[in-house]
């Protein structure tokens, strides 16, 4: 065994096989309990368990190469290398460290804003909207873990750092439409102003959200033309949201004639609210002898529909309206048109002048 004694590389043999032995023991003991405690905390999280379930995938997410790249330096303690060589392979298993924590943390940029805004809301998230929001986190972790890895290198990250930031600026200034439209989305998918299957109206223009995209959002119209509004644009805008819309206020006015009796004109407001209030899926609200209009005595009335949808309060209406028309039809109370009455001077017409002799 005198062979082991040898120096190869500054070291003895015998030194060399030390430092294998222990590359492959320790490169096996990471890879196995690795896996042996993946398999557990699988089977673990088919309980639901959302803890387990996220340490299970971090093992499943943690690369066999990082772990043999970390016993490689462990292994490495066991000779004496050259400073060069040390410095070299504690860089590299640095590296390969933040390489690691950079694909955990983007599993946990993801996991993290799926179960926030699941919980957030009970609603399903649009996906552009997390695909943007993941994007940015994902951007900015992968960002920082470069800058690291380059102060490892020996680089002057400070002049990286200003160099970077000049470079965004052009860039920012290049693609500020396109930039402003991203953050418009990130700002819709975490204010939440509408969703996807709300009805909204924006300046004019309503319709149903079908997508919110990452430039864009996409309103089908009822109509049924597809409207594209920019993000930016669309926060812009003053929108009206009927998602939330629980009940509906009406307001409408009739007008009965000059010549009804004031004993019927006092009455009118109490028929009207037993109507309403004998109408289903209705709440009265008030109704009032308004005002002395042009050619009719003005009434107004105000009731609540209990329900958002449109048809059915159409249909309230409508029986309201002939429920009204039948009862002044019995009491003999007529609704006003537009007419108008023309009063002459008194007095006696002048007669008319004698006609010329000789005409006929």
């Amino acid at each position: 065994m005198f062979f082991l004694q040898e120096r190869v590389f500054g070291n003895r043999i015998a030194d060399w096989a030390d430092a294998l032995v222990l590359l492959v023991v320790l490169t096996f003991l990471f890879v196995v309990t690795k896996r042996l405690l993946a398999r557990r905390f699988r089977m673990l999280s088919e309980a639901r368990d959302g803890l387990r379930e996220m340490i299970a995938e971090i093992l499943r997410r943690t690369r066999s190469l990082v772990l043999f790249l970390i016993a490689l330096y462990l292994a490495s303690q066991r000779v004496e290398l050259s400073e060069r060589i040390e410095d070299m392979l504690r860089g590299v298993a640095f590296v390969a460290a933040l390489v690691q924590i950079g694909i955990w943390g983007s599993y946990f940029i993801q996991n993290g804003l799926k179960r926030y805004m699941s919980r957030r809301t009970a609603e399903p998230v649009s996906h552009s909207g997390i695909a943007v929001m993941v994007l940015f986190g994902r951007i900015l972790l992968w960002a920082f873990v470069f800058l690291l890895i380059m102060e490892n290198l020996g680089v002057n990250v400070t002049t990286l750092i200003a160099s970077l930031g000049v470079g965004g600026i052009a860039i920012g200034l290049a693609t500020q439409n396109i930039l402003g439209d991203l953050f418009a989305s990130l700002s819709i998918l975490l204010d939440r102003p509408f969703e996807a299957g709300h009805f909204i109206i924006i300046d004019g223009y309503m319709g149903t959200v079908e997508q919110v995209g990452l430039k864009t959002t996409r309103i089908r119209s009822v109509n049924g033309e597809l409207l594209v509004f920019g993000n930016n644009d669309l926060l812009k805008s003053r929108i009206r949201n009927f998602a939330n819309f629980r009940e509906r206020r009406i307001i409408f006015t009739f007008g009965v004639l000059y010549d009804t009796p004031a004993e019927k004109l006092r009455r009118i407001p109490g028929m009207v609210r037993e109507i309403v209030e004998k109408t289903a899926s209705t709440r009265f609200d008030r109704a009032h002898f308004k005002a002395f209009g042009n050619s009719s005595l003005d009434f107004e009335v105000v009731y609540y529909v209990l329900s958002p949808d449109y048809v059915i309060y159409m249909d309230i209406q409508q029986n309201i309206n002939l429920a009204i028309f039948e009862a002044f039809e019995k009491e003999g109370i007529g609704f006003a048109f537009p007419t108008r009455t023309i009063h002459l001077a008194g007095g006696a017409p002048a007669p008319l002048p004698a006609a010329p002799a000789g005409a006929e």
